[in-house]
């Protein structure tokens, strides 16, 4: 570890890493000298951002996986673990925004979607790797989630109510393994940052007023060298 790599001899995954902030963040990891693996489901975006990632001077490997298919977090987990002996940092940063509607009007199809990629992966995520986040010496994981799960907003009901149980998974696991190992859990607020989900959300707004995903990445690169303890929320305004 030196003072310009800082995350030197770590080694992180990055959900959600193809584009918007999961890039972002798998690139200012492996800047500070992690060795970073990208998750996501286009393999063409994957192979761009770790070409960025090398052309940097930094080290990576590309994990195509849809992370709603059966069983395709264990065996994601299952191939990582062959060949690493321990997951130092999780970074939790893949997610789905369905439509923005009333309650009552909530396509079932997309809300199911939803919770598959927000809740039912996260649990399989936290269940799968958490054996290889105790062989660290100071496991971390970082969950990406929204002001709209903690203050219940009109019309994002199906997408904040996936974000307050993202959150609550993350806590309870967090409290149930602080006193077995080293791994501490922490929930991070983008606030508004320029993505294509945000775009989804806000398609009137003019992307420029907002931060790019750069500022949000390099918080979480900056968090992971700092003692926090399991329950640490912030929003990166």
């Amino acid at each position: 570890m030196t003072q310009d790599k800082p995350l030197s001899g770590k080694t992180a995954l990055i959900t959600g890493a193809s584009r918007g902030i999961g890039a972002a963040t798998a690139q200012a990891l492996a800047a500070a000298g992690a060795h970073v693996i990208l998750v996501a489901r286009k393999v063409k975006a994957l192979e761009a951002i770790e070409d960025a990632i090398h052309d940097a001077g930094g080290t990576s490997t590309i994990a195509p996986v849809d992370l709603t298919e059966a069983d395709a977090v264990t065996r994601l987990a299952g191939a990582i673990g062959g060949r690493w002996d321990a997951l130092d940092y999780l970074i939790i940063s893949a997610a789905y925004l369905p439509e923005l509607s009333p309650v009552t009007q909530i396509d079932p199809k997309l809300y199911n979607k939803a919770l598959v990629t927000n809740v039912v992966a996260t649990q399989a995520l936290l269940a799968s790797f958490d054996h290889l986040l105790k062989k660290s010496q100071a496991g971390r994981v970082i969950g990406l989630t929204s002001s709209v799960g903690a203050g219940p907003r009109p019309f994002w009901g199906a997408y904040g109510s996936t974000k307050a149980a993202f959150d609550n998974l993350l806590l309870s696991y967090g409290a149930e393994v602080e006193k077995l190992c080293n791994t501490r859990v922490a929930i991070l607020d983008p606030g508004a940052t320029r993505t294509e989900m945000r775009a989804r959300a806000y398609p009137g707004e003019n992307p420029e007023t907002v931060k790019e995903p750069t500022v949000v990445a390099d918080r979480i690169a900056a968090l992971l060298t700092e003692d926090f303890e399991t329950g640490h929320r912030e929003r990166v305004d």
